[in-house]
């Protein structure tokens, strides 16, 4: 067995003989030189490794529980200690002149070795790989391992990934109508042991953070479906599941679109899970398609209200209106179906104040003291 001292002394021994071969090759020459062009440039140019680095270097001398690695021009690595515990059953398979990738975990070794880790630096090389997924997109089938109430836990490399449930494509997102967390749990619980398909979308290292999406993850079989659908084309569909920002709704086979909360009706739609029930059917608009996602609309199907409000309505004019919404600037008040106003807070002399005068769900008299309906908007002050 090599101990590192003796190893030093060989290390030492044979950089010895090579000066003394070169200073030999240098004094026949006729221009002599301190060293040869190649370790010029790696002096000039190359750094010396330092901590966390990834290094990469031949094994030189395997002792009694180390190991030493040739990292020339700078020295010799050492694995020792519980760095080589934790990497044993590897290096039990290594032999000497087997080059090896090693991670820099100390540089100040009161014998001048450098301090490798292999265990780090596989680590570091799958978060390098991680992140070259993120930026090629690349999609993985992967296996769910675990489900919280947030999502599902999904291993990639050895390394423990987190699929929130927001990330679920449209297939198996947790549509639960009234969003009991408990059951949406159980719903993610049915998705253990399941393959997905899915990409990262965050790598970070240094957190310990590895996210995936389902969404857009299988985008050749999504995009042959997409194709045949265009902007503008009204299409019948089925109600699959409705969430707080809205519905989605089957196409076909394997192709959903969701309608937004804000595209369900020109009136203001407060819950969408009181809207519609799963398996009704509904005609839909398409309005958008991007990543093959397509956006769907209920209301681009019925007349605008605003374009005929033009014909009735008109600033300054008496007209009674319901209270259907409060917010930060006020109270929204509507003058019919789909065509609202502000009421602003500075009418009264406080929050307070508009509330207990301004009750949800009453109508009340006002006059019209803004009226532009090519862009939706109409403010309203109380008329007495």
């Amino acid at each position: 067995m090599v101990t590192a001292t003796e190893e030093k002394k060989v290390i030492t021994s044979d950089e010895n003989e090579e000066k003394d071969e070169n200073e030999k090759e240098g004094s026949s020459s006729e221009t002599p030189s301190k060293s040869g062009p190649m370790e010029e440039l790696l002096r000039s140019v190359a750094k010396p490794p330092m901590l966390d680095d990834v290094v990469e270097g031949s094994i030189i001398a395997i002792g009694r529980a180390r190991v030493f690695v040739d990292l020339h021009p700078f020295g010799t690595g050492i694995i020792y200690g519980r760095e080589y515990l934790s990497a044993r059953e590897t290096l039990k398979n290594v032999h000497l002149s087997d080059t090896i990738t090693a991670k820099v975990v100390g540089t100040d070794n009161p014998e001048g070795y450098i301090e490798l880790s292999l265990r780090e630096a596989r680590q570091a090389l799958i978060w390098n790989e991680a992140e070259t997924a993120l930026q090629n997109k690349t999609t993985f089938e992967l296996t769910v391992s675990e489900a919280n109430k947030g999502g599902l836990i999904i291993n990639w490399s050895g390394i423990a990934g987190f699929l929130p449930a927001s990330q679920l494509a449209a297939a198996h997102y947790p549509r639960v109508p009234d969003g009991d967390k408990d059951k949406i749990f159980a719903e993610l619980r049915k998705l253990v042991g399941e393959k997905l398909e899915v990409s990262i979308i965050t790598a970070n290292p240094k957190e310990g953070k590895l996210i995936f999406s389902e969404k857009g993850a299988a985008p050749s079989e999504r995009a042959s479906l997409v194709e045949k659908y265009h902007v503008g084309d009204v299409l019948e569909g089925f109600v699959t599941g409705a969430t707080d920002f809205g519905v989605f709704v089957k196409i076909e086979e394997g192709l959903e679109g969701l309608v937004h909360i804000s595209e369900m009706d020109w009136a203001l739609v407060e819950n969408p899970k009181g809207r519609y029930k799963v398996g009704e059917a509904i005609k839909v608009k398409v309005i958008e398609i991007k990543d093959d996602k397509i956006s769907l609309s209920i209301k681009a199907l019925a007349e605008d209200p605003w374009n005929t409000a033009a014909d009735k309505y008109h600033k300054d004019q008496n007209v009674d209106a319901v209270i259907i919404k409060y917010n930060k600037h006020g109270a929204l008040a509507s003058i019919e179906e789909g065509v609202a106003g502000l009421v602003h807070v500075s009418e009264f002399t406080n929050e307070e104040e508009l509330r207990s005068k301004l009750e949800l769900g009453k109508v009340y008299p006002f006059i019209i003291t803004f009226f532009e309906p090519k862009e939706r908007r109409m403010t309203l002050k109380p008329a007495s």
